[in-house]
């Protein structure tokens, strides 16, 4: 989400939270091309999972669930439902999320993270309104407009959610002008690919090619193409720079990691035209 637009109410958690999400892994690499990685490994070693379930337990721990009106109950309410959501424990993160908005409602428009976890926890009707009220709070974000499509044709069907996908007037910020066009049917994969330039600094060649094939992956799996989904979220997962960010690019690489395992049982891809 456009992470440059969020509450205040929410700045010290996430600061206090820039650590909570990084997970030890292996040392830097070259930035590899996408040919390079796509399909050849996993990205993460069984070790390292149960370095993230280790993590994510004891910040649960850490943080019991606070009593109606405490004070910092927002922010344990937000920590809690990360960890929860990172464990792909959905149900229980959107429960998390719902007492945030309980306490305070000014949180709710800007709320994607809960938008998410409602859509993991397959509601979702629920997510889409979520991402409705996000648009009304941004206007700009064409990830809001991707996780509303996503939700609407998990709820409706995928000519309902194409047609009723959400018009941006204003410039988004790289990748997403592209990364939209795959999910209204003008740009394929390969295409969304191509228009990363392959002279820019690798910082920003990476941070572009993550979400490139974060929601490349997102879209083959709502189409019910597990494999090609399986790996291009390997190649998401597989970059460095969101592991080692800050709270918006981390929290979406788990959002990668989590779609991943949860497509991990190979099933043959069936075909889907939408």
């Amino acid at each position: 989400m456009n992470h440059i637009s969020i509450s205040h109410t929410l700045l010290f958690s996430m600061i206090s939270m820039q650590g909570l999400y990084a997970v030890a892994d292996e040392s830097a690499e070259p930035l590899p091309t996408v040919n390079e990685r796509a399909g050849q490994h996993h990205p993460l070693s069984s070790d390292e999972r149960a370095a993230i379930t280790r993590k994510f337990t004891t910040v649960l721990a850490d943080n019991p669930q606070p009593a109606d009106g405490a004070a910092g109950a927002t922010q344990v309410h937000s920590r809690r439902g990360d960890a929860l959501f990172f464990l792909r424990r959905y149900q229980e993160s959107v429960v998390e999320y719902q007492a945030m908005v309980k306490l305070d409602p000014s949180l709710d428009a800007s709320h994607w993270r809960l938008g998410i976890a409602l859509f993991f926890a397959d509601q979702p009707a629920r997510a889409a309104a979520q991402f409705d009220k996000y648009h009304s709070f941004d206007n700009v974000d064409r990830e809001n407009g991707i996780w509303r499509y996503l939700s609407q044709r998990k709820a409706t069907d995928a000519a309902t959610a194409k047609k009723e996908l959400l018009r941006y007037e204003k410039d988004d910020r790289e990748p997403f002008p592209a990364v939209y066009q795959l999910f209204d049917g003008t740009l394929s994969p390969e295409a969304a690919l191509g228009t990363i330039p392959t002279d820019l600094p690798a910082l920003e060649r990476e941070k572009r090619l993550f979400y490139t094939e974060l929601y490349i992956g997102v879209h083959a799996a709502a189409r019910k193409k597990p494999a090609a989904a399986r790996k291009f979220l390997r190649l998401a997962v597989s970059r460095m720079w969101p592991r080692d960010s800050g709270f918006g690019p981390n929290y979406m690489w788990h959002v990668a990691r989590v779609q991943l395992e949860d497509l991990q049982q190979p099933k043959p891809d069936t075909a889907d035209a939408n």
